[in-house]
């Protein structure tokens, strides 16, 4: 692997640094208090290419490597995390899942106006009594004629109310278990589709979560990526990505409350010098920039690996799971090293911590990590 940064990579890199400090930095404080989606910001976003930055141009998307997306996300999650899992659930889950497994008919007619960001996408895999245990679908689709009758929840689904479309799993044979398991392409506006209640969340407070029910639903059997069945396949091989996403995610909220704290302690005078002067805090630095480009690493080496056409699912699993656990351990030092203003929300750590706590737990939880991991080195 080349650590040297293309001059394209550094120019994505560039850009996203400067959208999050010019457009994204006004006003998250708001948007996180009072639980405001970023509308504008995400159709900023869009217009930059930030939707579907891998999609190949045939489909209008950016045509980027991993490399490039990893460092857009990094930037945009050190500011603002909640418009960050928006660009990645619409760039790692919906639209890599489409232009992998999706057929052309599906791709002119989804794929590329969720690579422009024109429409958002979400990816409903959780239910109420099935989360980490995905293969435990509650949700039916039941084939009559030429359509699905689908019936069901979905829980905690990013964009739940904003998108436009959804990549949803459903049981078509329960006989089967999770070899019975397929998913549709399904439309907000088809008969039968309610979104439930939004979240109020500890973090990501931006983001809209929500309950997705569906009654009597009919969809279209073109509507089905793949072969019946194929769905829980589907779901994990999109989620080996998504994971490199997240863990991105996790990598910006490291950093933006470590480049917080830097800041501020050579600002912040006790005991008549800097607190950047006094050797507890040098090592908290130390430890947190240490963590920081390890997990940097961790990351990259996953999306290297993607982009190469090797398999990633095992560096993926180990990236979630260490920057996540970095995201965790670094903003806890930043609100310790700003003191008591690091309690309060106009110092920025606070609401980065509480960001930090999700990247643990959605799209597979740190346990679920270390099972992925530790099946493949027991392989």
């Amino acid at each position: 692997m080349n650590f040297i940064l293309s001059e394209e990579q550094l120019a994505v890199r560039d850009a996203a640094r400067e959208f999050a400090q010019t457009e994204l930095l006004p006003g998250v404080i708001e948007r996180d208090s009072q639980a405001l989606f970023p509308k504008d910001q995400i159709k900023k976003m869009s217009e930059l290419g930030f939707m579907g930055m891998m999609v190949d141009p045939t489909y209008d998307g950016g045509g980027m490597d991993s490399i490039s997306y990893v460092l857009a996300m990094e930037e945009i999650s050190k500011i603002d995390a909640s418009a960050a899992v928006v660009m990645s659930v619409n760039n790692s889950l919906v639209c890599w899942g489409l232009e992998k497994y999706g057929n052309e008919s599906q791709k002119e007619k989804f794929l590329k106006r969720l690579a422009t960001g024109e429409i958002l996408g979400a990816f409903c895999l959780s239910e109420p009594e099935a989360g980490s245990d995905a293969t435990s679908q509650r949700t039916t689709a039941v084939l009559e004629g030429d359509q699905y009758i689908l019936n069901g929840t979905k829980n905690w689904i990013t964009n739940g109310n904003t998108a436009s479309v959804y990549l949803v799993m459903a049981q078509t044979n329960t006989s089967l278990g999770h070899k019975g398991i397929s998913t549709f392409i399904v439309e907000k506006d088809t008969p039968g589709f309610q979104v439930g209640r939004k979240e109020d969340k500890l973090g990501i407070r931006g983001s809209d979560t929500h309950s997705l029910m569906f009654t009597d639903m009919a969809v279209p059997i073109a509507n089905r990526i793949g072969e019946d069945g194929f769905g829980f396949t589907f779901a994990m091989k999109t989620l080996d990505g998504g994971r490199i996403g997240i863990a991105a995610q996790a990598l910006g909220i490291a950093s933006g409350a470590y480049e917080l704290a830097l800041a501020y302690s050579k600002e912040r005078k006790a005991f008549g010098k800097t607190i950047s002067q006094h050797q507890a805090i040098q090592f908290k630095l130390a430890d947190m920039a240490t963590q920081i480009e390890a997990a940097r690493m961790l990351v990259w080496k996953a999306a290297w690996l993607k982009d190469q056409g090797q398999d990633y699912s095992h560096a993926s699993a180990m990236a979630k799971l260490y920057a996540s656990q970095v995201a965790m351990e670094v903003t806890v030092e930043a609100v310790q090293i700003h003191g008591g203003y690091g309690f309060v929300k106009e110092y920025h750590v606070e609401r980065l911590m509480r960001d930090a706590k999700i990247t643990q737990i959605y799209e597979g939880t740190s346990e679920i990590q270390k099972i992925v991991i530790s099946r493949n080195l027991l392989r």
